[in-house]
């Protein structure tokens, strides 16, 4: 914004001079302008919801959808960091540079995982409008490599036009032990599951903190709020009462639940009458990614059946359990004369997820380390499903069940199973429509332009002296009014890990290509589908054949606004291969880290990597009381971690390998007081037949080996993120289950850890660790 000038007259003596306050007051919103809420969840089908037709009753949206309107083709990018990108700019993700996740980003324009200052946010125009600006919830859009407390904080919220920001700084967390971000610094959660936690009630708390205390300052001034919870992202976590209203509800099976939703969906209006069902598994199958087919419900065994029955139920309850805790917002807005003139968005940032697997999980972090579920190890946890002991996920049925009637699910941008999504519109004030249904085609890239609209605000052509790239969207405001009108979007491409589209005034050619994690490459060889959208909505009749210039027109382009919006190249690469590449930091790369105590979590982007290699754990520790006790080191949690720790009097090693009961282990005889050097040797031999490392591990006291036996690591992520690195103490979630977190370190002192994957033996690190002592 452009520094008004001073017309004040300035004097040697202020008696004689003339003050002006406009260069320096803030900018008002217009009289009457709206707030906004914007409500975001994550992985959720279209055929999910019960206003949409679904099994999952949300009673907060079903308010919403009464009061405003349903919209049936909104569309997404098909995965949460790209489309959440297209919501905060009204840019293509491409343009945003967000064409995957932020741990899967390459070296490309396209594809680095940083918003440039090309693409000003919504909320720096709401800022810079009137508005204040509030961020809750998840934020998946920092570049991973700046997640460390010392990194720079260019791409976090508060630099983005945002006041003021309570939430996570990832893809996924723990709903009962989250790694919680306030504003620019990582805090501990404020109670325990014991005493009532779950995050999604502390986000909804935190929501109604802000909106309260903006308007006991601030009672005129309009505020934006984006509200996205880790719902209805793995792992799926809610309170017990939740997850038993579901009781039975699945027990039918996914195909029988497809068959239920369709008639329901076309009852509403959200899908014409002779919309037809598609495959369960179209991907033909010498493409296909077997980690994304189903398994047919009448091919399970009954144990099978209980758990992903069980694994669906947890799903709804947490679905349930979040949109209650928007109710409280809600209500409190009600209560307090603000909702009739607050913009109530309540979306889905893409389908329903297939990262389950055929077998589903107790366990996500399985799927991001390429490896394989097992139905007896998830069967022995089936009643605790949905608790802290659990990181589950529903199998890929469920997701192929949830984003009917469409193809696939979440990560296939080629069809609708991945994009379309559900979007509610509320807003009392500005809406004369109730309940009805808009068919409108739209995109994520339309929320901008539509908020912008509504606020008679504009996305300026520079920004912070930076020329802005056009907004890749058009408003859907016209829609509000006018349930008949054609949409006002001519065109958008779709890409994603490999997978392509592109719509056109009611056609859509689609590349059939499985996404990351396929390794399939050669593009330049797959085939294209044509679907009439605008009569085929589920996209079940391929016109490839019957109209083959029609389709080499809309390949045309897709490759004309592939050039225009940085896309290429496209990356389909294994999951392990891309969440694992190595990424420029503002650290150079090294093979020995000090860490010290007293320092918060580092996150798994910016500590020490020891997957897939040898390492060695030294620590330099002093013993002054003889029950001394606690975490010396840990990284993960419960469901795949390390930690070197004293409990009993004695030092252990424990390595969690994927949750897996029980875990390994390595004990020393008593320790008494006195000074130590404490640590771990790991030396890795062979790859295992799921790229596991495998090898032996020893445990130290001071030069000797007090235990030794083999061990076997996992070569991917501890978690896709959180549960970062600590010093004295374990953040978050348990690795070992023999110390209750935080396990903070008692009864004695630690000055140091080391962790090194470089090749130097043990023993003589160990002398120069021990040698830190001598300075006493």
């Amino acid at each position: 914004m452009p520094t008004k000038p001073f017309k004040g007259v300035i004097k040697l003596d202020v008696r004689d001079s003339v003050p002006d306050w406009e260069p320096y007051t803030p900018t008002r919103a217009p009289e009457g302008a709206p707030n906004i809420l914007f409500v975001l969840y994550d992985d959720t089908g279209l055929a999910a919801w019960s206003p949409f037709g679904g099994r999952i009753n949300m009673p907060t949206l079903q308010k919403l959808a009464d009061k405003g309107l349903m919209y049936s083709q909104w569309h997404t990018t098909a995965l949460c960091s790209p489309t959440r990108s297209t919501c905060l700019t009204g840019r293509n993700h491409h343009l945003n540079g967000m064409a995957t996740i932020t741990e899967a980003t390459i070296g490309f324009p396209g594809h680095c995982g940083r918003i440039p200052d090309e693409c000003a946010t919504i909320g720096q125009i709401l800022q810079d409008g009137g508005w204040s600006t509030f961020w809750i919830g998840k934020n998946h859009n920092v570049p991973e490599t700046d997640l460390s407390a010392g990194a720079s904080k260019k791409r976090w919220p508060l630099a983005m036009g945002f006041d003021r920001y309570y939430g996570f700084i990832g893809g996924e967390t723990n709903q009962w032990y989250p790694d919680l971000t306030e504003d620019n610094h990582a805090i501990d959660q404020p109670y325990t599951p014991e005493e009532g936690y779950h995050l999604s009630k502390d986000l909804a708390d935190h929501a109604l903190q802000m909106i309260k205390d903006q308007k006991a300052g601030n009672p005129s001034k309009p505020w934006y709020m984006w509200f996205c919870p880790g719902a209805n992202h793995a792992p799926h976590h809610a309170p017990q009462e939740y997850i038993d209203k579901y009781k039975g509800k699945f027990d039918d099976g996914y195909e029988a639940y497809r068959e239920w939703v369709l008639p329901r969906m076309i009852a509403k209006g959200l899908l014409p009458k002779d919309t037809t069902l598609t495959p369960l598994n179209p991907m033909p199958p010498e493409i296909a990614t077997p980690a994304d087919m189903v398994r047919p419900w009448n091919t399970l065994s009954a144990d099978e059946k209980k758990l992903f029955s069980k694994l669906a139920e947890v799903y709804a309850g947490f679905s349930e359990y979040t949109d209650a805790q928007v109710g409280r917002i809600i209500d409190y807005l009600e209560e307090s004369g603000q909702l009739d003139n607050t913009i109530v968005l309540y979306a889905a940032d893409n389908g329903a997820s297939g990262e389950g697997s055929p077998n589903g999980t107790v366990n996500e972090n399985k799927y991001f380390n390429s490896y394989p579920d097992d139905i007896a190890e998830n069967m022995k946890l089936i009643d605790k499903l949905g608790g802290p002991d659990t990181y589950e996920h529903y199998p890929t049925g469920w997701a192929a069940a949830f984003s009917t009637p469409f193809k696939m699910f979440k990560r296939y941008s080629e069809y609708s199973g991945g994009t379309c999504d559900p979007l509610v519109i509320s807003w009392p004030k500005g809406i004369k429509a109730k309940g009805e249904v808009r068919s409108q085609y739209h995109h994520s890239t339309d929320i901008v332009p539509t908020i912008l609209e509504i606020c008679g605000l504009e996305m300026p052509k520079v920004y912070k002296g930076v020329e802005q790239y056009p907004l890749s969207g058009v408003s859907m405001k016209y829609t509000f009014d006018a349930p008949n009108a054609p949409t006002t979007k001519k065109r958008q491409y779709y890409e994603l890990m490999g997978t392509r589209g592109i719509w056109e005034n009611g056609w859509k050619a689609s590349a059939i290509h499985p996404p990351l994690p396929s390794d399939l490459g050669h593009f330049e060889k797959d085939e294209w589908e044509l679907y009439h959208v605008d009569v085929d909505r589920s996209e079940s009749k391929d016109l490839a054949k019957q109209y083959p210039e029609k389709l080499q027109e809309l390949i045309k382009i897709w490759f004309e606004e592939a050039e225009a919006n940085k896309v290429l190249p496209m990356d389909d690469r294994s999951g392990v291969a891309v969440l694992t590449t190595p990424r420029p930091t503002e650290e150079a790369p090294r093979e020995r880290y000090i860490y010290y105590p007293g320092t918060s979590a580092v996150p798994e982007s910016a500590a020490v990597n020891v997957r897939g290699r040898s390492y060695k754990i030294l620590a330099d520790v002093e013993i002054t009381d003889p029950n001394c006790s606690g975490v010396i080191f840990a990284h993960g949690s419960r469901f795949g971690g390390h930690a070197l720790f004293i409990a009993n009097n004695r030092l252990q090693y424990s390595y969690n390998f994927l949750g897996y009961r029980p875990e390994q282990k390595f004990v020393s005889n008593e320790l008494k007081p006195g000074k130590y050097t404490l640590g771990m040797e790991f030396t890795r031999e062979k790859a295992g037949p799921n790229a596991e490392s495998i090898g032996t591990t020893n445990l130290y006291v001071n030069d000797k080996i007090v235990a030794s036996g083999p061990m076997h690591a996992q070569v991917g992520k501890f978690t896709l993120s959180g549960d970062g690195l600590c010093i004295g103490y374990d953040s978050g979630d348990a690795v070992s289950e023999d110390y209750k977190s935080p396990g903070r370190f008692k009864g004695g002192s630690i000055l140091f850890v080391e962790v090194t994957t470089e090749k130097t033996q043990y023993l003589d690190l160990e002398k120069m660790v021990a040698a830190a002592f001598s300075v006493d």
